[in-house]
């Protein structure tokens, strides 16, 4: 029981200092990984045996280090893109032309906080959904409580997969799991239930002025919208992997979506609009990544090819990390940037100033990743990850299936990061499950579930969200809209882990 109480220190401290005194992430993990270090050395005897205590914590530093870049590798093109388009109006282009689809206000928040919504985090994920698609619902007419609320649900389900699969990185590293059958896992969880966030957000944006069709109606319409999404990024999960789902589902299903609607509903208000011309020009980098990304994972040779060039390291046997440079999601976003710019008149010189402006933002990032990541690379080789495994799995056994998707969640609230949250507990979700005797694949699913859904209720994120839109104050409000469907989503999520744990 004391080591257990040991153990769970950092992890206590960490949601103290985030969550209570509102320090960053960056100095709440390097303060929490700190005590991790002393705990580990005289609560554990780490560093006591084998080559010594310096390498002991040399080892785990130099690990979160180089996890932390090839995180960064995806972060740092992701940003650049999302500033090159942003700066050349193509964001704007597309969200024009989404909201001036449909005029009735739940079709265009589906539109809108979902569809759109979903592909800004397919592509650069990291709050920039939020921020993008708050303001424009304002500028529709829904209220800024509302308009936020819509834009937190409403790219959740995304989240899984966000920039290009970035929270999936620690997930892997974390276990020895197949990158297609963890995408598909997670994935096949959101496309059993992402229908209640497509309805949600119909019905919530369904109380604003204007709103019209009830019953079968609206049935169809948010059985379209979730549908349209999920059915192609349960395909791109089992067939590329973890790259492309929500990118993919969301450019795809946004498309037949509109489609649908202008098929079947009174056109809206689109004089003026973006012509098919605009349009492409402003997809064009997400059409490149998604060629890019899908030549390389489908033609296996070439696949094959840029995975056999690693760039590998180890230290006295027990650390280590390898990455395959050339096949990785970052260098694709990069490539994509490049090729993109490289046709368009002024576009290399718009890329440096959007790669500047991405590289201001990646200090605090890269900090806060290194912190996370070395509070769990610390707790891991002390042997304090196993410890809570242990106690969890003979305290609840088979039944943590039950809570695993909420201790996800739980993890994205306190760091407001669910590639955080997958840094911090990948590892005790996967030796967890071993203890307990439930397959690793499951579990391990169920942490990349619900890290994605605790978006809603992350403070980080809120706040965020809300000075786009002129909350601040007003945080609050928007936690009592998205609390309960969060809570739902939750626990549906650990209800159905739990039946599949019993059949598998």
């Amino acid at each position: 029981m004391v080591a257990v109480g040991l153990a769970l220190g950092p992890i206590m401290l960490l949601l103290a200092l985030l969550v209570g005194a509102r320090w960053s992430a960056a100095a709440a993990g390097a303060a929490s990984a700190a005590i991790a270090g002393l705990i580990a050395i005289f609560g554990f005897g780490y560093g006591s045996g084998g080559s010594g205590l310096l390498p002991a914590l040399v080892g785990p530093l130099l690990e979160a280090v180089f996890v932390a870049l090839t995180i960064v590798w995806i972060v740092f093109p992701a940003l650049a893109i999302h500033e090159y388009q942003t700066r050349s109006g193509a964001t704007a282009v597309l969200g024009r032309w989404l909201s001036g689809t449909a005029r009735d206000p739940r079709i265009a928040a589906l539109l809108v906080a979902w569809f759109f919504a979903m592909f800004l985090e397919g592509a650069a994920g990291f709050g920039t959904p939020v921020a993008l698609t708050a303001p424009i619902l304002v500028g529709l007419g829904f209220s800024p409580v509302k308009a936020l609320s819509l834009a937190l649900v409403g790219h959740s389900v995304g989240v899984s997969f966000g920039a290009i699969g970035t929270p999936i990185v620690p997930l892997l590293e974390a276990s020895t799991l197949d990158p297609r059958a963890l995408s598909t896992s997670i994935m096949a969880l959101h496309a059993a239930l992402g229908w209640i966030l497509a309805a949600w957000v119909y019905r919530v944006a369904g109380t604003q002025a204007g709103g019209s069709g009830t019953g079968g109606a609206s049935l169809v319409r948010v059985a379209s919208a979730w549908l349209f999404f999920c059915a192609p990024a349960l395909l791109i999960a089992w067939a590329v992997g973890p790259e492309l789902p929500t990118l993919g589902g969301a450019l795809l299903g946004g498309l037949a979506f509109v489609t649908f609607v202008r098929w079947t509903s009174p056109p809206g208000h689109d004089e003026g609009g973006p012509t098919a011309r605009e349009l492409l020009a402003s997809a064009a980098p997400y059409v490149v990544i998604l060629l890019l990304v899908l030549v390389t994972r489908l033609l296996v040779p070439l696949q094959q090819m840029l995975r056999d060039i690693q760039m590998e390291w180890t230290l006295t046997g027990q650390f280590g990390g390898s990455v395959a440079l050339l096949y990785h999601p970052g260098t694709m976003l990069f490539a994509g940037l490049v090729i993109t710019g490289g046709l368009r008149k002024d576009g290399l010189r718009q890329i440096v100033l959007a790669a500047r402006c991405a590289a201001v933002r990646i200090p605090v990032v890269a900090a806060a990743l290194v912190a996370v990541l070395l509070l769990a690379r610390l707790m891991v080789h002390a042997g304090m990850i196993d410890t809570l495994a242990t106690a969890a799995a003979q305290t609840l056994g088979s039944s943590w299936a039950l809570a695993a998707p909420a201790a996800g969640a739980l993890g994205t609230f306190v760091t407001g990061s669910a590639t955080a949250s997958n840094i911090l507990l990948g590892s005790f979700q996967h030796a967890t499950a071993t203890a307990a005797g439930i397959a690793p694949l499951l579990i391990i699913a169920a942490q990349g579930f619900g890290a994605a859904i605790g978006n809603i209720i992350a403070p980080h994120n809120i706040v965020a969200g809300a000075a786009t839109v002129g909350l601040i104050g007003r945080e609050g409000e928007v936690l009592k809209r998205t609390l309960p469907v969060f809570a739902l989503y939750v626990a549906a999520g650990g209800l159905l882990v739990l039946a599949l744990s019993l059949l598998i």
